[in-house]
């Protein structure tokens, strides 16, 4: 019966784009229960209607995602623009470790930021300036991205200390 199910949601798919204008716009209407806008470019009709029958059949999006764009979209709103965010692909609970001037710096990802020394802190690049009093992109001084410009890291920035904390590797 599954089987049958993801062809029929497989053929279902693969027909979008043989309807016409008209008739897309009818899935659409069934689909969200609302008229499509005619100011709406077929393709994009084609996408929308296509991203919700996979989700009708599959489910949506988790809730962390949906907060993120959430968030995202209130900014646009107020703001007019969004900022750029560097979210590493770390599991909530990943030390990252930093040598700094013979200290030794400890990071834990959360959920939503980061965790230095009892605080919780949005970027990595506020922890790095904090550390070293000077404007440094968190990423970089933490060992997660090279330094482009010079296509390696910086002499001052060396690879991280990474370990094991409540048996979530580090990524890497």
């Amino acid at each position: 019966m599954a089987a049958r199910h993801k062809d029929a949601s497989r053929e279902a798919l693969a027909r979008l784009p043989k309807l016409d204008i008209h008739e897309l716009r009818e899935e659409w209407r069934r689909l969200y229960k609302v008229d499509v806008s005619p100011h709406l470019s077929r393709e994009l009709v084609i996408r929308a209607v296509a991203y919700r029958m996979q989700e009708v059949a599959l489910g949506g999006l988790r809730l962390e995602p949906q907060r993120q764009l959430r968030q995202i979209a209130t900014e646009l709103k107020q703001t007019g623009g969004a900022a750029k965010r560097f979210r590493p692909q770390l599991k909530p609970g990943t030390r990252l470790m930093r040598e700094w001037q013979g200290r030794t710096y400890e990071v834990v990802v959360l959920d939503d930021g980061f965790s230095w020394q009892g605080t919780r802190c949005n970027s990595l690049s506020a922890i790095a300036r904090k550390i070293t009093g000077t404007a440094w992109s968190g990423p970089l001084f933490f060992g997660l991205k090279q330094n482009r410009s010079a296509g390696r890291r910086p002499s001052q920035a060396p690879l991280p200390i990474r370990g094991m904390m409540e048996g979530n590797d580090v990524a890497g």
